[in-house]
């Protein structure tokens, strides 16, 4: 469920405050849709880390922590800041990444 209430922002727009700490925000570049696909991709892989260790299986782990890696660096909170990265760079990143994890989801490795 997303809620309707946005975080505070730092006043350059960089980074989101949560519970007093900060974290680096969304690139505000990415349109509306390509950036709910990458949350949606995100929140599966987190949903994945955390059955793989109730499993016990370190491999699907690994491989969950990939994707919530892969999927951060495409949204812009992980890897080169986006605001140091011209606009086509800036594309590049979360088309690649968008890319990558919907080219997971169709060799089995599921969101769900």
């Amino acid at each position: 469920m997303h809620s309707s209430v946005e975080p505070e922002r730092t006043p350059d727009g960089r980074y989101i405050v949560v519970g007093g700490r900060r974290w680096r925000a969304t690139d505000p570049a990415i349109p509306e849709d390509v950036a709910a696909d990458l949350r949606r991709h995100l929140m599966a892989a987190r949903r994945a880390v955390a059955a793989s260790r109730r499993d016990e299986d370190p491999e699907a782990e690994a491989l969950a922590r990939s994707r919530v890696h892969t999927a951060k660096v495409a949204l812009g909170e992980r890897g080169t800041p986006w605001w140091e990265q011209s606009l086509a760079e800036r594309r590049r990143r979360w088309e690649a990444g968008a890319a990558e994890l919907d080219a997971d989801r169709s060799d089995g490795r599921s969101d769900d």
